[in-house]
């Protein structure tokens, strides 16, 4: 047992080196957009990965992941980010959300025993997370505004669909049945709807339905791109999200470096706007990320080192 222990460990250490020896070296860009006038603002650079900017309720500071860990800049004064403490957790991934009340956050991790993601939950100052789904993988997106409930997309029994869970844990429920992904489920403010991208139609697309999972219907049809992971601003009017060309990547597919789009539509539905065109994909805009007055949206763009 303790021999079939060390290889499997070895085997993980030289898996880990591979993937990193694999993965392109980017610089990235933490900026942020203005709705209005569409100016960009870059707030820090860095030499390395960083990921999903959320920005918090008190608009004081952008939360971000990078190396496995969290950590917060703020955007008037970038010089020194800080981490956030995680304790034991710390192979966090972009799929990390802020509690409406802006006291707790929630994130999703990868745990030692097998490396699949599961979430949690630990004040949002830091300290030693709370499991609150034992099954995995599970990748947390969204939080009810009453503070109740954590929405995140699962995969059981080979399909990936949509799941709510008390926050303090319990029983999680199925909302979707649709075969192939469904992803990126969100609260609108109100906490009667839940936003999320679903490949059921053959290409990727934004989708609403009740927070029970009741009334599922399709919200964007452009066949061009593959749209993913929309974001509700906090006033409730608009909904920003990711959008890929469609013969860049298979329609379940959201993947890093690739030249795409951050679109706006009204929550109301109708024809949406392209905001920008930026380097990126995975890790642009996974979470939430508009500033708490509607204003702004905090995104990460990339440059691939040479």
């Amino acid at each position: 047992m303790k021999r079939q222990k060390i290889i499997f460990i070895l085997v993980l250490f030289l898996g880990l080196q591979f993937s990193y020896a694999q993965t392109p070296l980017v610089n990235s860009k933490l900026e942020v957009l203005e709705i209005s006038t569409g100016e960009r603002k870059t707030i820090k650079t860095f030499p390395f990965l960083i990921e999903a900017p959320n920005w918090t309720y008190d608009g004081k500071w952008l939360i971000y992941n990078s190396q496995g860990r969290l950590w917060k800049i703020d955007p008037s004064d970038p010089e020194y980010p800080q981490e956030i403490y995680t304790g034991f957790a710390t192979n966090c991934n972009n799929d990390h959300v802020l509690s409406f009340d802006g006291k707790e956050i929630a994130i999703s991790h990868g745990t030692q025993e097998d490396g699949l993601s599961r979430i949690y939950r630990l004040p949002i100052e830091g300290g030693t997370p709370q499991l609150v789904t034992p099954l995995a993988p599970s990748y947390l997106h969204g939080w009810s505004p009453d503070g109740k409930y954590l929405a995140y997309c699962a995969e059981r029994n080979g399909n990936y669909d949509i799941y709510t869970i008390p926050a303090e844990g319990g029983v999680e429920m199925r909302l979707t049945t649709a075969e192939g992904l469904d992803d990126g489920p969100e609260y609108s403010p109100c906490g009667k709807y839940i936003w999320f991208n679903s490949v059921r139609t053959g290409l990727m697309q934004i989708w609403r339905m009740d927070a029970d999972g009741n009334n599922q219907i399709q919200m964007t049809f452009d066949e061009t791109v593959n749209s993913w992971f929309p974001h509700i601003s906090p006033d409730g009017k608009n909904v920003v999200y990711l959008a890929y060309q469609v013969n860049d990547l298979k329609p379940d597919e959201h993947l890093p470096n690739k030249n795409v789009e951050l679109r706006i539509m009204p929550a109301t539905g109708g024809e949406a706007k392209i905001l920008i065109h930026l380097f990126g994909g995975q890790g642009t805009i996974n979470v939430n990320s508009w500033s708490p007055d509607s204003k702004y949206i905090a995104f990460v763009s990339y440059e691939l080192m040479k």
